[in-house]
């Protein structure tokens, strides 16, 4: 019989008016009382489930994600599922939870999420990970999957983290790789099958892992050698041997919600965003995203157009953002801005553009640009030379970043944000004052523009994050660079920039350290991150939070070596923690892009060439970086 968690009115009540008297005492209180423009709320008597949609970090973080904005919207959809959404309370705020007994509760209801039938995450980030431990407990329920006996909650993860989901696999039901769109609506149908017929929990694992694009790690049995590596990976029962993920071919007629929740509070990026294409041609080699995304699908002009339109007037928002992981990629971008731009301009709407190339930034787009109200430019060299740009294969050459700089500049812009990285694999001490040299030559494009404004400056940005080897890239085998080298490499480049109109900022190393680790990890890491989440790390992406001493007692205390999963160059033989995970792209492939990295030679992009990556495979043979070339 499965377990209903219930709880009598009169307890519901009592728990509302604690809440209600604690949020006096928190910051940003509006991040906790639901309400917003556009939520969906719904009698749980009408639906047959009832959805936690879980994004392990703030308010103001998860409220700016794409994808949770659409499977929210989606899910609610459907006539027999209501949809919550669920963001990981402030420590001010759990606090005070726990002191009043006051369970996770989902924002449009206000009820405990252990009465919900289904619960899921999104991992974006590995820092997260933590706080996916906190919210189960916070929400009264066991963190470790097999002490959740009852069927009801099933606990899911999803996110672009499921390419290598073993460091949480003792504690997430069913995994979800790939778009979740189309299998969003398998699992509640299932769900709900298998709650009307009474069955186990492992009966519904069993029958949720022939389902593609659901992999349940319960079923698989991992093995070792001697020397720590893996043996082996081994599905039980009726589980598949690999798991491939979801993807959705045709994105002009795949669910886009017409309204996004309005928040209350500032959130990272308030506004409009309408997606124009999946995937990206360009093939960097230590971009995991480039990867995992693939193929690439495009949305036609006519739909972006018609779906900023509706974003916007249903939210209010005066400002859109076109979506993709290389904007100016997108084949038809000229046409949409056609299209757009009177409304924009007479709506005074601001079109932003993320995720440029500089290699691809025509005058024509810069133009039109123009006639918009306008935002700082970003641009990613990620390399401070050519030669190490060659080896990660960005493939844009200085004098173009410079040109589109140039271009920027004549158009009337004066902030420019250049992102670079640390730790690349064949890099130098050349490479790295090479940084500073091009922030320099930047600098230097503004100054020498003869029709700069008067009374005004340049501001550049440079960003530096460092190189964290991912899963499904050429650089999978790559070891992480060590602490004190990575530190070393922050006070060079720190004394090779000689401009104050360039100002730095770097990412932290331990936590790159820590998300290192993580990347790359295999199911032993569960302990590591159980020890670490009890000793009170949480909140592991946040300056403020981290605390890396706990997480070296906790590798220490599980007698497990953190140098194992980052510093060590793996052989492409080597059986790697996602081997039974299917992102269509062919591992001979990412090895051939890995010796042409070590050789320093590129690969030309997707629309240049096809460079037989395997992705197209999982469309049925398309790819619109070929059929829109």
């Amino acid at each position: 019989m499965i377990k209903l968690f219930a709880k009598t009115r009169t307890e519901r009540n009592s728990k509302m008016l604690k809440l209600d008297e604690i949020l006096r005492l928190v910051q940003k209180p509006a991040r906790y009382t639901g309400g917003e423009v556009n939520a969906v709320v719904k009698s749980k008597d009408d639906v047959q489930i009832r959805y936690a949609f879980c994004f392990p970090d703030l308010y103001e973080i998860g409220m700016s994600h794409l994808g949770m904005k659409i499977l929210y919207h989606l899910a609610n959809s459907r006539e027999d599922t209501w949809c919550e959404r669920v963001f990981a309370p402030a420590k001010d705020m759990e606090e005070l939870m726990r002191q009043n007994g006051i369970k996770l509760f989902g924002l449009e209801s206000g009820d405990p999420i252990s009465d919900f039938d289904l619960i899921g995450f999104t991992l974006q980030y590995e820092l997260c990970y933590t706080n996916v431990l906190n919210m189960l407990d916070l929400a009264g329920l066991p963190v470790y999957s097999k002490d959740r006996e009852e069927l009801l909650p099933v606990v899911v993860a999803g996110g672009p983290c499921v390419c290598n989901p073993e460091p949480l696999a003792d504690f997430i039901d069913i995994f979800l790789p790939g778009e979740g769109e189309e299998v969003t609506h398998e699992l509640i149908d299932l769900l709900k099958e298998c709650k009307k017929e009474g069955v186990s929990k492992r009966e519904f694992l069993r029958r949720a892992a022939k389902i593609e694009g659901m992999y349940v790690p319960s079923l698989y049995k991992v093995e070792y050698n001697e020397n720590g590596t893996i043996a082996s990976v081994t599905p039980t029962e009726t589980a598949p041997e690999k798991v491939k993920k979801r993807i959705i071919s045709d994105l002009d007629s795949v669910y886009y919600p017409d309204k996004f929740v309005v928040p209350y509070v500032d959130t990272v990026h308030d506004r409009a965003v309408a997606e124009i294409f999946r995937g990206c041609i360009r093939g960097c080699r230590f971009c995991q995203a480039g990867y995992i995304y693939r193929p690439i699908r495009e949305k036609s002009a006519e739909k972006v157009y018609e779906q900023s339109r509706k974003l916007c007037d249903s939210t209010g928002y005066d400002e859109v953002s076109l979506c993709s992981l290389s904007t100016s990629d997108y084949t038809q971008i000229q046409k949409l801005l056609d299209e757009m731009l009177d409304w924009a301009s007479s709506n005074m709407i601001n079109v932003s553009l993320p995720s440029l190339r500089a290699d691809n930034f025509p005058k024509e787009l810069m133009e039109k640009l123009n006639e918009v109200r306008r935002s700082g430019l970003t641009f990613a060299p990620e390399a401070g030379t050519q030669r190490l740009r060659d080896v990660i294969n960005k493939n844009i050459t200085e004098e173009e970043i410079l040109s589109t700089s140039r271009k920027a500049f004549q158009g009337g812009w004066t902030a420019v944000k250049l992102y670079f990285m640390l730790g690349l694999p064949e890099e130098t001490d050349e490479d790295i004052v090479g940084i500073a040299n091009l922030a320099q030559k930047v600098v230097n494009e503004f100054y020498n523009n003869p029709d700069k404004p008067k009374g005004k400056s340049v501001t550049v940005s440079v960003g530096v994050s460092n190189f964290v080897p991912k899963p499904f890239t050429p650089f999978q085998w790559e070891p992480f660079c060590s602490l004190d080298e990575i530190e070393r490499k922050q006070k060079l480049l720190k004394e090779s920039v000689r401009t104050k109109k360039a100002s730095l900022s770097f990412h932290n190393p331990k936590m790159s350290m820590l998300e290192a680790v993580f990347a790359r990890g295999d199911r032993r890491l569960c302990s590591v991150l159980y020890t670490a989440w009890k000793s009170g790390c949480a909140f592991d992406a946040w300056d403020d939070s981290f605390d890396f001493d706990k997480w070296t007692s906790a590798f220490g205390e599980c007698n497990i070596d953190p140098d194992f999963y980052i510093l060590r160059k793996r052989d492409f033989d080597e059986v790697l923690p996602w081997d039974h995970l299917d992102y269509g792209i062919s591992k001979k492939f990412l090895i051939r892009e890995n010796e042409l990295a070590h050789k320093g030679s590129t690969s030309p992009h997707c629309r240049e060439k096809c460079s037989a990556c395997g992705a197209n495979a999982l469309n049925g043979g398309k790819c619109d970086a070929l059929n829109k070339a």
